[in-house]
């Protein structure tokens, strides 16, 4: 075959768009021993593919230690599952109780803080009713220095 149509077939293999066809082209290609030199580089590939395609395993699998393994798992995810949820629901409560006197003694501090600010407006309010004699006797002063 000529290395031309080759090329061609290798560049359809290694954009992935070959068919079954020409891929048994290719490997029957690269197994003969007419390579083009330039196209030797490839044929350790497709000689590893034609053998790994003959390759079987013949081991048997034993699948019963497996199960044994997620029974095991399985009861220790329900034993952690019920120590959290039987130690884990007094701690929640806990913190859910601390939670709320914190809450409670910041609404104090808010309330504690209110009164102080409407005494300190209180007095600010009395201070404000006594600058009102200083200001007539001002304009009294003014009204006897005018005079003389």
């Amino acid at each position: 075959m000529e290395s031309h149509n080759i090329e061609e077939l290798l560049e359809k293999y290694f954009e992935a768009t070959a068919t079954v066809e020409e891929e048994q082209i290719l490997r029957d290609y690269f197994s003969k021993g007419k390579i083009a030199p330039h196209l030797e580089q490839y044929a350790p590939m497709f000689q590893y593919f034609s053998r790994a395609k003959e390759e079987r395993f013949t081991g048997q699998v034993s699948l019963k230690h497996g199960k044994a393994y997620y029974k095991w798992a399985a009861i220790a995810a329900v034993a952690v599952f019920a120590f959290g949820a039987y130690f884990g629901s007094g701690s929640y409560r806990d913190y859910r109780e601390k939670q709320l006197e914190d809450q409670e003694k910041a609404l104090a501090a808010y309330h504690e803080t209110k009164k102080a600010f409407a005494l300190l407006a209180e007095n600010f309010s009395k201070g404000t009713q006594k600058m009102t004699y200083l200001n007539e006797f001002e304009v009294t002063k003014q009204k006897i220095y005018n005079h003389n």
